[in-house]
């Protein structure tokens, strides 16, 4: 009798059906909560709405690595459309965390999540630093590939390569990298650039393994809730903050963290929306919100300040 085990074509198929229909209803989902009152979510919440931990999806996309790095198999992983819906779903409490990019090396900040940080200023809980290898994945043999489909930042982190190796190619931006493989597998003459988990989730060949530009590529990612961890004496704490357009007001707020003894390990400037000329300061400091000359620190910058929002304490990131 002929057999009526599905091929792995149709098994991939169908996967990949399946990933298409929970993305929808994960739309579908976000619509319908932002229907609702905010009281009318938390009682939802409260009658036994799971908690889980928001991603930026689908699966298989480095937030998801991230994601199962981090938390291993602790938590239920939610993948949404967004990194600002990835906000919204712990701000409105039907996450317990979120998993966002923050910095990569190459790169440098990821623009999205710093304004999501003046929209919603979450707390952040932790962090965890992944290693980014990026692989050329195609149907094709290389040099029959005419496109290149991936998000903004993979495009970005491997555009050496793709300059040298791919002249002619159409570099393609699309939501995930996870989309472009799912892309690259139906469509002949395209490619992905995609981890090697997508590679393995949707049988797509790898034409050309780690086309990263940086062999040391990788992506910080900062782990989002409402916690606040308590002190292990290697904390890091991440502070917004807005000061007088007004000359030396940025130095003056600097030697702030310099008169406590406080290390600075990162700034960055991002403009005020409507305002010319003027900016929120995101900047990340060694040490315990909760410390003696951390508590001075904040005292005295809070004064000098239009604006201050403490974005939490955490332990140092783990590593890759």
């Amino acid at each position: 009798m002929p057999s009526s085990q599905p091929t792995e074509q149709e098994i991939c198929q169908r996967l990949g059906q399946i990933q298409i229909e929970i993305a929808r209803l994960i739309e579908e989902r976000l619509a319908l909560r932002a229907q609702l009152d905010p009281s009318r979510l938390e009682a939802l919440h409260r009658g036994g709405v799971p908690q889980g931990v928001a991603y930026l999806g689908p699966e298989h996309s480095y937030s998801h690595s991230a994601a199962r790095k981090y938390f291993r198999d602790s938590q239920l992983l939610c993948p949404v459309g967004t990194i600002s819906a990835v906000f919204e779903e712990v701000h409105r409490g039907q996450s317990r965390y979120g998993v966002v990019p923050i910095e990569n090396s190459t790169d440098g900040r990821i623009v999205d999540t710093m304004f999501n940080f003046i929209k919603r200023p979450l707390q952040i809980c932790g962090e965890v630093l992944l290693p980014i290898h990026h692989n050329l994945l195609s149907v094709s043999d290389r040099l029959s590939i005419r496109k290149v489909y991936s998000k903004p930042q993979a495009l970005s982190q491997c555009r050496r390569w793709l300059s040298e190796h791919l002249p002619e190619a159409q570099r393609i931006e699309v939501a995930s990298t996870t989309h472009a493989a799912r892309i690259a597998k139906e469509e002949p003459g395209a490619a992905a650039i995609a981890s090697l988990e997508a590679s393995l989730e949707y049988g797509l060949p790898i034409v050309c393994e780690s086309i990263e530009d940086d062999p040391n590529n990788a992506t910080r990612f900062a782990i989002i809730g409402k916690d606040q961890p308590a002190i292990t004496g290697r904390d890091k704490t991440a502070i917004l903050f807005q000061v007088p357009h007004q000359p030396g007001a940025l130095a003056d707020a600097m030697l702030i963290f310099r008169d406590n003894g406080i290390n600075l390990t990162w700034i960055e400037s991002l403009p005020v929306p409507g305002s010319p000329n003027e900016y929120y300061f995101f900047v990340e400091i060694e040490g315990h919100r909760d410390e003696a000359p951390m508590v001075d620190a904040i005292g005295a910058l809070v004064e000098r300040s239009l604006r201050l929002d403490v974005l939490g304490s955490y332990p140092r990131g783990i590593g890759g």
